[in-house]
């Protein structure tokens, strides 16, 4: 078995599965303040109030998978992008505070602000995600030592930015389609005009970013141009995004949040046969790339990890799938809501 690859595999399903759950839960605070009054707020933040915390175990499990298959990758993200991961680690606890601090005064002031917060922290923390994604995908300076080079500054170029842009739209998208699913009667109907404005906004930034990605990002079509087959992924992603309002118009939410999760999963798919077998492109020395073999771990701990992993899996799927049974169907507001 390679090791490396299979580990490679499971961080981008951990990832993959966060970019799905936590993905609708930053799309719904970025789209709060287009709610209007206290009781639609609180819906908003009843949508998402029995999962989120749950969702943002997928990251901390990503995270400790790539800490322990991959320590050097893990030590040079956190040292090169220590600035971006603080103010995106600061953002998610920001917004975390703000959920639970709302509704503990019923001062108009008081939930406002707090409003205000969550809405500006998940903006900026997907927003924070998708600049970290696009310097993967650019490339970051990197030594022969396989230490980071660069600045804070060096990080926010204009492909990064228009990436954080994407990243941003998409879960706005996945949020608007989620609330629609989970909501009903008048607050629904504008609900669903949210997801159409978020399609087009989305659909805008991510040709854009295609185009952006084939011009100046060449080396992250080269696997498409080694196995012809992969081809399909980009086109079959395109039915699915097209997808996305033909089951809005009709009526069909859980099929329009089905087929943005799997439009995600399949984005996540693309970055990752794109970057392999780089796990950290190094720009301009390409040479100096940390990849699956070179930043990984021994294959005794690789293999040791593989066996917690199909552990562990499992309770993650299981605890996961047991939390949307429990709290399906249509948010209500009642004594114990937000």
């Amino acid at each position: 078995m390679d090791l490396n690859l299979i580990w490679f595999i499971l961080v981008g399903v951990l990832l993959a599965g966060y970019a799905v759950l936590d993905g609708f839960d930053l799309g719904v605070g970025a789209l709060h303040l287009f709610a209007k009054g206290d009781t639609e707020r609180r819906l908003m933040i009843n949508t998402i109030g029995p999962v989120w915390d749950g969702n943002e175990v997928w990251l901390v499990t990503g995270g400790g998978a790539l800490f322990a298959a991959f320590p050097d990758v893990y030590a040079t993200l956190a040292s090169g992008f220590y600035l971006a991961v603080y103010f995106l680690l600061f953002a998610l606890i920001f917004r975390t505070v703000a959920i639970e601090f709302r509704s503990k005064h019923p001062s108009a002031v008081w939930r406002r602000a707090w409003d205000i917060a969550f809405s500006l922290a998940s903006a900026f923390s997907a927003f924070l995600f998708g600049i970290i994604l696009g310097n993967l995908i650019w490339g970051v300076p990197l030594g022969a030592d396989k230490e980071f080079h660069g600045t804070f500054l060096g990080l926010l170029h204009p492909y990064a930015l228009l990436c954080g842009l994407t990243v941003l739209s998409v879960c706005m998208m996945h949020g608007a389609i989620y609330v629609v699913m989970k909501t009903e009667g008048e607050f629904h109907n504008k609900a669903r005009e949210w997801v159409k404005s978020s399609i087009i906004f989305f659909v805008l930034c991510y040709v854009a970013l295609t185009m952006a990605t084939m011009l100046y990002a060449p080396h992250m079509v080269e696997q498409l141009k080694l196995r012809p087959v992969l081809f399909a992924i980009p086109l079959i992603k395109l039915l699915i995004i097209a997808n996305i309002p033909r089951c809005i118009y009709k009526g069909q939410d859980f099929l329009a949040f089905v087929s943005s999760s799997v439009a995600i999963v399949l984005f996540m798919f693309l970055f990752g046969s794109g970057v392999f077998p780089n796990m950290v492109y190094s720009n301009p020395n390409p040479q100096h790339s940390l990849t699956i073999y070179n930043a990984a771990s021994s294959p005794k701990t690789l293999g040791i990890m593989l066996i917690i992993a199909l552990i562990g899996m499992p309770l993650v799927l299981g605890y996961t799938a047991a939390i949307y049974w429990i709290f399906r169907g249509k948010v209500k507001l009642d004594q114990h809501s937000y």
